[in-house]
This record gives C-alpha cells, sequence and structure tokens, in this order.
C-alpha cells in the first residue's frame, strides 16, 4: 500500500485497527512515532547498484491504555511529512517492536489493516547462479512406500 492509497482509506474509517501477520492484533493505544522516507543505496550480491524508497511508519505502544489515535490525525501527522521532509507517495514499510523491531508491508482488508510479512531475497539469482524453483507435480512422484489399488500393500 502507498502513502496515497493509505490516506484515502483512513479518511474513510472512525478508527484504526492494525493486525501482525500471527492475527493478533496490536494494542488500540499504539502510537505512531515516526512518518519519514527511507532511501537505501546498496550493490547487491551479483555486482547491481540498487535503489530502493520507502515511506516509513513506526508505530509503538506504550502503558498510556487510554490513548487513541484517530485517522485524522495519522493523516494529519502524514501531510506534516508531506509538507516538512517532502514524504513522497512511496509503498509503506510499517516497523513495530516484536522481539526486535520488525519491517512489515502493508494491506487493508474487511476494515483493518494488515502488516505483512516481508522477507529475504537474492535479488541476482541469474547472477548468483541460483536456479530457478522448477513446480513439484506430486502426483508423477513415486514413492516405494505409497500404497495404490491392487498394489497389495492394504
Amino acid at each position: 500500500m502507498n502513502v496515497k492509497d493509505f490516506k484515502n482509506t483512513l479518511s474513510e474509517l472512525n478508527e484504526l485497527t492494525f493486525v501482525l501477520p500471527n492475527g493478533s492484533h496490536i494494542a488500540p493505544h499504539f502510537h505512531l512515532t515516526e512518518v519519514g522516507e527511507i532511501t537505501k543505496s546498496y550493490v547487491d550480491c551479483g555486482g547491481s547498484v540498487r535503489l530502493e524508497k520507502t515511506a516509513n511508519f513506526q508505530l509503538w505502544t506504550a502503558h498510556d491504555y487510554d490513548h487513541r489515535l484517530k485517522p485524522r490525525k495519522v493523516i494529519e501527522i502524514i501531510e506534516m511529512a508531506e509538507k516538512e521532509i517532502g514524504l513522497q507517495n512511496l509503498d509503506i514499510e510499517v516497523e513495530y517492536q516484536s522481539e526486535t523491531i520488525g519491517r512489515y508491508g502493508l494491506e487493508f482488508e474487511e476494515d483493518r489493516f494488515i502488516l505483512t510479512a516481508t522477507h529475504t531475497d537474492c535479488l541476482s539469482k541469474e547472477k548468483c547462479g541460483i536456479p530457478e524453483a522448477k513446480p513439484v507435480n506430486l502426483i508423477q512422484m513415486e514413492s516405494p512406500n505409497s500404497c495404490y489399488p491392487g498394489g497389495g500393500c492394504c
């Protein structure tokens, strides 16, 4: 989800709900502690120079259980970041504290925001000699221990 889509979705909501990939909900008294833009420039394992930009939102929970962040306030914070630091309409990455700082993608389903798992990957598989994964046809696989009609195993 990008910044524009997030703001448009927020404008239609009365309350905010964020759900982690494991299905648990982020406590409703969360804070939006950072809204920023992260630029990452690097060389991947195949020698390609890469540049990535993401909008970064950091969520945090404290012990102020009565705190509730309304969608309109989140829009105001984002608009301040757009004005003050030139936040662009980029894909959003959400940071949230778990065992360490977790980094998540963001989707919207059934009136709630879903934090989606992110994974590491080799970005230059062809240069690194990593073969493309081939689908396995389980029907064609033979197993010496499998039972089948007329096979005498039952």
